[in-house]
Formats: C-alpha cells, structure tokens, sequence
C-alpha cells in the first residue's frame, strides 16, 4: 500500500496533524518587519515539509532525521531563503547540504518555524513546547491563568529572553519554563519565517538593513540586539547553539520515535495512546530498532501490533 500514489494523502494528512502544518496562515508576517514573506515562499515551506516526509518514508529513514539531516527538500526560492546557491527551478528536489550549514532535518524548516513563531517576533516558549509536544513527546502544561504573556517588542530594545526572565522568576512558572525554554532558545537562530539570523530585525533603534535579496529592494526595519541561542537542558547540559541541541537531543533518539510511532498510532486507529499501550509501543520500537527506527519500519511495525488490529 505504501507504494500506491495514493499515499501522498496520507503524507499529507499526516503532516497537517503531526505538525500543525494546518496552522501555517494562523499568523501573518509583520510586512514591515519581513517584505520577504509572499505566498510562493509559503507554498515552498510546506512542500518541503510534506517532501521530506515522503523522503523519510520512501527511503525508510531512521527517526534522527527528524532532527537532523544532510539534506534539505527544497527549490529555487527556499534556496534563496535559506542562503543556499546553484538551485534554479520551482520543482522541489533532494538537495546536500554543505558541512556548515544551520538546516538540515524537520525541527529547522521554515514552515515549522513559521507555525512555532507569531507574526512580530519569535517566541522560544512556543517554539519550546512545540518540540516538547510534537517531538519530544512531552507537553507541557498550560500556564497559570493569572500570568500574562509577554508582549513583543519591536522597537529592538529589549530581547525575548530578557523579557521571559520575568516569567521564569514565578515560581509557578519555572518548572514549566526549564523544559520548554531550552529548545526555544535553541531555535532563536531562525526568524519568524525561518530565515536565519544572528541580529533581531527592530522597527525602532538598530544598524541600517541591506536591500530584501529577493526584490532588491530597501526595507523599513533595522538590524538591532544580538541573538543569543544558548542554553542549558533540565538536566543540566549546556548548549551554545542549534547545533549542540541537536546532539543532546540526538544522545538517545528513542523518546522521538517513541512519539512518532504514537502519532502513528493515533493516525491509524483514530485513538487515543494511553498509559496501557506502554507495552505495545515498546514492542513496535523492539522491532524496528534495527532501522534505527525508520519511517517505514515503524508502520510496518504499527499496521501488525494488536494495537492496530484491535482498536
């Protein structure tokens, strides 16, 4: 069935639920701060994502690759976005990425990026409890209803952590804060729209901005405070950047597929995982962890459990 054409549905399907990639135009890009952002670079983000995934798939590609690869899906305009030379033509294809490149696997594409930010700034809690969610398998809890969430500055004088500092000083916060933070800040390399960037773009004080590289054309934002990507892991670990998350959250890769065979699951059953299923997904992973616990494999895997069978 996997070889049937009719799967680019489910790789569709299963990419909007996953990945909240149905979310992709809940939040407009502040044209001010981003006149980059147009809807053939957004069409682009989401067919890279669903293009991976069918990658993954075809290929039987171990669950790392949702955090990192040495490839990107991509065409001539994410190649632009994404500072990538030598790629010319609308079609997406299977692209190596050079040894010093910032992307590579899911948690860095631009419509994940995207659907984790708001439209004004990058928000690290978002994006922190995404990955929490969505990759690691562990969401967090909502916040407190007495606690405000922040609001963006976009006069460029004031960075998103300082502004969180306040958050994580509540103590009914913190907790909450030192798991999902992390991966956030992780993350703050990427802009709203998943460009890269070293410098917060600002509306207010900053350095002059060269011309939008994709019209030529001047921009009204400026380039102001320095990003800082680092952080340390609830246990203790540090990390200076995107780069050394990815290898701590690559030290043991069975929590990610542990939640990809249970968004599996869910998919194909149209239930609920609970606490009783522990055992089955144990099992699921046993089998396929000679793949490293490759796409395919663990459907294989899943569409064979009692699980799948009973449900």
């Amino acid at each position: 069935m996997l070889k049937d054409p009719k799967v680019e549905r489910f790789v569709i399907d299963f990419a909007n639920q996953w990945l909240d990639l149905r979310e992709i135009d809940a939040t407009c890009p502040d044209r001010r701060l981003y006149p980059e952002f147009r809807p053939i670079l957004r069409d682009a983000m989401l067919a890279e994502t669903r293009a991976y995934f069918s990658e993954m798939l075809v290929n039987d590609l171990s669950a790392d690759h949702i955090v990192q690869s040495n490839f990107v899906m991509i065409n001539q305009r994410l190649a632009e976005h994404y500072q990538l030379k030598g790629i010319e033509g609308s079609a997406i294809r299977r692209v190596p990425l050079p040894a010093d490149s910032h992307r590579g696997g899911l948690i860095t594409q631009a419509s994940i990026l995207k659907i984790s930010a708001n439209g004004t700034v990058t928000s690290p809690v978002k994006r922190g409890a995404w990955v929490q969610n969505k990759i690691v398998g562990q969401p967090s809890e909502p916040p407190p209803p007495d606690i405000v969430a922040i609001e963006p500055d976009v006069r460029g004088t004031t960075t998103v952590r300082e502004m969180l500092a306040k958050h994580r000083s509540n103590a009914s916060c913190a907790t909450c804060h030192n798991k999902i933070d992390p991966p956030g800040f992780a993350l703050e390399s990427y802009d709203v729209i998943g460009g890269w960037q070293t410098r917060y773009r600002s509306l207010g004080e900053g350095d002059p901005a060269p011309p939008d590289p994709s019209s030529g054309r001047n921009v009204g934002y400026k380039i102001a405070l320095n990003v800082d990507a680092a952080g340390e892991t609830p246990d203790g670990r540090p990390f200076k950047d995107i780069e050394g998350f990815r290898k701590l959250l690559l030290d043991d890769v069975r929590p990610i597929a542990r939640d990809l065979a249970s968004q599996l699951l869910i998919y194909a059953t149209g239930a609920p995982v609970g606490f009783a299923d522990r055992g089955g997904i144990d099992q699921i992973l046993e089998k396929s962890a000679a793949s490293r616990y490759g796409l395919r494999s663990l459907i294989h895997e899943i569409v064979q459990s009692p699980m799948f069978l009973s449900k």
